[in-house]
């Protein structure tokens, strides 16, 4: 079975050749999550590949991510960033998936001061430009904002996107982290709407295999389907080992199986966002 991590950030430090943004945001770990360091991680837990998500904190770099795609093909591709504040970027797009290794873009709309111009419609240029020239999306917003990116989705029917996380707040846990999920579940009315079932441990007080998460889980499976629904890991802030969170899908969760299985672990993503990797296709 092929096994793609939906998303992992991977980052070098903050130096002076290749300096973060000021002001300096923190990092989800003190030290860097490098490709050669993840690839190790990955052979250890039986991950056959994984999609790099470039972090925040380091602004609108794609190099380190790019490098590795373009090294390892077989095992590394890219969501990159861009500045989404800025409606000239738009004139990138219609190139942008001609870069080696690049499969779309990443936005995150987790500071609140983006909240009200994403109601406003600011970034309705972005959303015209990513759909002509189809370039896939991953979408980080949290539960409040779900109905205005099902607004964009009705607009954008050739739009793909992908909710990180399943929209679950940053910095909350147990039910309080899940308690307007139905937020989520609901856009999947959307045919060209996908979910990340990601990082959930990260938003929980319980343990492995984190049987309080499993309602939550399977409510995406039936909402989206396994074709929709993408495992990943986020695992430089995870509370558990990459092998586990595999574990947490493969064995713990004893209604997913069969060709269910095999999408949700990696054929669903690759083929939503166009990996032509072996056994995806």
């Amino acid at each position: 079975m092929l096994i793609v991590d939906a998303q992992v950030h991977v980052w070098a430090a903050d130096r002076p050749d290749r300096p973060w943004p000021r002001p300096l945001m923190a990092p989800q770990r003190a030290e860097p999550l490098l490709p050669d360091e993840l690839l190790v991680e990955m052979e250890q837990a039986g991950v056959d590949a994984t999609v790099l998500v470039p972090p925040i904190w380091e602004g609108g770099r794609n190099d380190i991510a790019l490098q590795a795609a373009q090294a390892r093909p077989d095992r590394y591709a890219v969501m990159g960033r861009i500045d989404q504040m800025d409606p000239a970027t738009a004139n990138l797009f219609p190139r942008w998936l001609e870069q080696p290794g690049m499969l779309g873009i990443r936005l995150a709309f987790g500071h609140a001061d983006l909240w009200p111009l994403l109601s406003a419609g600011h970034f309705n240029w972005l959303w015209a430009a990513a759909e002509k020239a189809s370039i896939p999306l991953m979408v980080l917003v949290p539960h409040l904002l779900v109905p205005e990116i099902d607004k964009v989705a009705e607009r954008h029917p050739g739009l793909k996107i992908v909710m990180d996380h399943l929209s679950v707040p940053s910095g909350l846990k147990d039910a309080a982290a899940f308690k307007d999920i139905d937020q989520v579940y609901a856009i999947a009315k959307r045919p060209n709407v996908a979910a990340k079932v990601s990082a959930l441990p990260s938003y929980s007080t319980d343990r492995y295999p984190y049987p309080s998460l499993h309602q939550y889980i399977r409510r995406a499976y039936d909402a989206f389907g396994p074709k929709r629904c993408f495992w990943g890991t986020d695992i430089s802030r995870s509370p558990i080992t990459l092998r586990e969170h595999v574990t947490l899908f493969t064995e713990a969760l004893p209604w997913l199986t069969g060709q269910d299985l095999e999408w949700v672990m990696g054929r669903g993503v690759c083929q939503w966002l166009g990996w032509k990797l072996p056994g995806a296709y």
